[in-house]
This record gives structure tokens, C-alpha cells and sequence, in this order.
């Protein structure tokens, strides 16, 4: 035995010798994906729309006519709102302003085809997402902005407590919206009778609804806020207590260009985040001089630059913040408690807040 093993020893050093000396080959090292810049590992293939957008010179985005709480002109002619500020935000992402966005009023009837013609980059217009929107138009859903539902506005005086007591009512309901198909969905569901009367839009369905040309009106319940608050005596109102359809709403760009599509999805995102991370338009500059967390110094553009993948500045969520504000800045002033809608976060609360909703971001990394 201690022969044998001596003979494969030798054999061992002669094919060694005969082999000119050379090294046996190591492990190959595992492959370690260096984070440290993202850009240099991808390069995004570049947006027509962003690059229409920097020529132009702004943003063109499609708002409702007149929802308080969403998107109207002040008495200055200041467009103001919800959706006029996500439209603002986009702009500080793409361009380092966001006073550079210019607002098209358009009805519900013409809002999908202004955009597929390329009227506008961007519609922020209370639009729900749903499977056939998504899928049958040529368009995409960015992101979710606000997790709506929809319901029915009542004068307080007739005492309703719930939808099902509206058997035989005139209800006003906006022609040509998912509301109006919601509407008789719940009606046939429950063996109940209605008359719907068809408005063109909310403002005219107020004008219906006040004027006692129906009794009650359905709509998104954010929207029947903004209408109950611009109503002569908003108190004697009331909306019912029974949602009857999901609306998640948010904006809409079209399908062919997926960058555009991300740079709306997450400066919508980078809202979000900043409301995580605990920061608003007052002190973000500060923070920016300050900030230690990783996930704070990644979103502000002082580590790793995620900005080029989208081929935006460093700085695009940081302006976003600075000149915008966070998701509960946004939501607050426009349709929360500094509003006259004085509306709940309820679902628009965040994921992990001692009240939680469904507010969530994918993390910035």
C-alpha cells in the first residue's frame, strides 16, 4: 500500500513538472454587482416625451375643468389642486421647475383621446384605474395618487342613512364615467329602481343637485367633497356612509414611451418617500446639508446617481420635495385639513402610520 501511494505521488510531481510550472488555475471570484452607481451598470433607453418636454420648454398636462380640492383657478387664474400638483411635481422632476407646466382643461368625454393624440404629456384628472382603461386604450396608469371610492352626496334633511334607502330616487350621475356604470351595477344588484339624470360634468351636476333637478348625486367621494364645499350652504349636506366601487385614481401618459411612464410613476413615488422620511419643502434644504440615513441621502441625490437611469439631474426628487412638497404637504393643503374639503387620510394614510391606509412606495435603492 505505502508503494502505491509513493507511485501516485511521483506521478503526481512528474505530470506537474511536465506542465512547465505553471499555476493551477484559482476559483473564479463571485461576481459582486457594484451599487455604488447605478448608471454606469444601465443605461436607460431615452424618453421622446422628456425630450419634447426640455425643447418645448414645459409641461403639458390635461386637469379637470373645475373640481375643488383637484384642480381649478384661483381668482388669480392659479391653477390649484391635488391633481395640479402632481402635474407641478412632474415638472420640477423633468425640468428643475415646477412652474414650468401648462394646464389644459379637459372634459371626461375628451380626456383619453387628448392624450393618445398627444396633446398633452400627462392626464391628472381624478381618473380611475381600471382593467379596461388600462389595457384597451393605449395608455398606462403611472401610479396610484388617491384611493377613492364612490358615493352619494344626500341633503342632510332627508334623513338617508344608507344608499339602499334610494329606491325610486332621481340620482344626478356624470355621462360617459365609470360612475355611471358603477350606478346601475349597485341598483341591479339589489332589485332597486332609479332615474338617472346625465350631466356632462361636475360642475353642472352641483348646478343639477342644487337646483333640485335630482336628489342626490354619485360621483367619486373625493369629487362629492369638492362639490359639497363649493354648494351655497355645504353643512345641509351629507355624504352617505356606502362606498360602492373602488377608484384608485392617479395619472395617465401613453403606453408607448415606458421611461416617461417611470419618471411619472416615481415622482409620484418620491412623495411618498419624502412623507416616510419625514421630510417637507421647509426642511429638506436642511436636510440635504445634514442627512446621515442612506435612504434619505439616496433620495435627495447626495449618494448614487438614480437620477441618470431615468436621465434626470441628481437633484429630481430633492426639487420635487423642495418646490412641491411631500404626500401629506400635497394632500394636506389641497383636500385635507387646510382645505375646505377637510377631507381624512383614511386609505391615503401611509402603509406603517399609527393609523395605517394603503399608501406605499417601492424603496429607492
Amino acid at each position: 500500500m505505502i508503494r502505491q501511494l509513493t507511485a501516485a505521488g511521483l506521478a503526481i510531481l512528474i505530470l506537474s513538472a511536465c506542465d512547465g510550472g505553471s499555476k493551477p488555475s484559482a476559483t473564479p471570484a463571485p461576481l459582486v454587482r457594484d451599487v455604488t452607481n447605478p448608471a454606469t451598470h444601465f443605461k436607460a433607453t431615452s424618453s421622446k416625451v422628456l425630450a419634447t418636454v426640455r425643447k418645448r420648454g414645459y409641461v403639458a398636462c390635461g386637469v379637470n375643468p373645475g373640481l375643488p380640492g383637484f384642480a381649478y383657478p384661483d381668482y388669480r387664474g392659479v391653477w390649484r389642486g391635488f391633481d395640479v400638483d402632481i402635474c407641478r411635481a412632474v415638472a420640477a422632476a423633468a425640468l428643475g421647475d415646477a412652474n414650468k407646466v401648462r394646464f389644459t382643461p379637459i372634459s371626461a368625454q375628451d380626456r383619453f383621446s387628448a392624450l393618445q393624440k398627444g396633446a398633452i404629456d400627462v392626464l391628472s384628472r381624478n381618473t380611475s384605474w381600471s382593467y379596461s382603461r388600462d389595457t384597451g386604450l393605449g395608455l398606462d396608469f403611472a401610479a396610484i395618487t388617491y384611493f377613492d371610492g364612490q358615493g352619494f352626496l344626500a341633503p342632510k334633511a332627508l334623513g338617508l342613512t344608507s344608499a339602499e334607502e334610494l329606491s325610486g330616487a332621481r340620482i344626478c350621475v356624470q355621462a360617459g364615467t365609470a360612475s355611471q356604470d358603477n350606478l346601475g351595477d349597485f341598483f341591479r344588484a339589489r332589485g332597486l329602481t332609479y332615474k338617472a339624470v346625465l350631466v356632462t360634468s361636475e360642475a353642472q351636476g352641483r348646478q343639477f343637485y342644487e337646483s333640485d333637478a335630482c336628489d342626490v348625486f354619485t360621483g367619486d367621494i373625493s369629487a362629492l367633497a369638492g362639490s359639497r364645499s363649493a354648494l351655497n350652504n355645504p353643512g345641509a349636506h351629507v355624504i352617505l356612509p356606502d362606498v360602492i366601487s373602488k377608484e384608485p385614481l392617479g395619472p395617465v401618459v401613453r403606453q408607448n414611451d415606458p421611461v416617461w411612464a417611470d419618471i411619472v410613476r416615481w415622482t409620484v413615488y418620491a412623495t411618498v418617500l419624502g412623507e416616510e422620511l419625514g421630510l417637507t419643502s421647509k426642511t429638506v434644504e436642511q436636510a440635504r446639508q445634514t442627512a446621515s440615513d442612506p435612504q434619505t441621502r439616496r433620495l435627495l441625490g447626495l449618494d448614487d446617481d438614480y437620477g441618470a437611469l431615468l436621465g434626470l439631474k441628481k437633484d429630481w426628487a430633492f426639487q420635487i420635495i423642495r418646490q412641491v412638497g411631500a404626500y401629506h404637504e400635497i394632500f394636506r393643503r389641497d383636500v385635507g385639513s387646510d382645505s375646505p374639503l377637510k377631507l381624512d387620510r383614511g386609505l391615503n394614510a401611509l402603509w406603517n402610520a399609527p393609523k395605517p391606509g394603503l399608501l406605499y412606495a417601492p424603496p429607492l435603492r
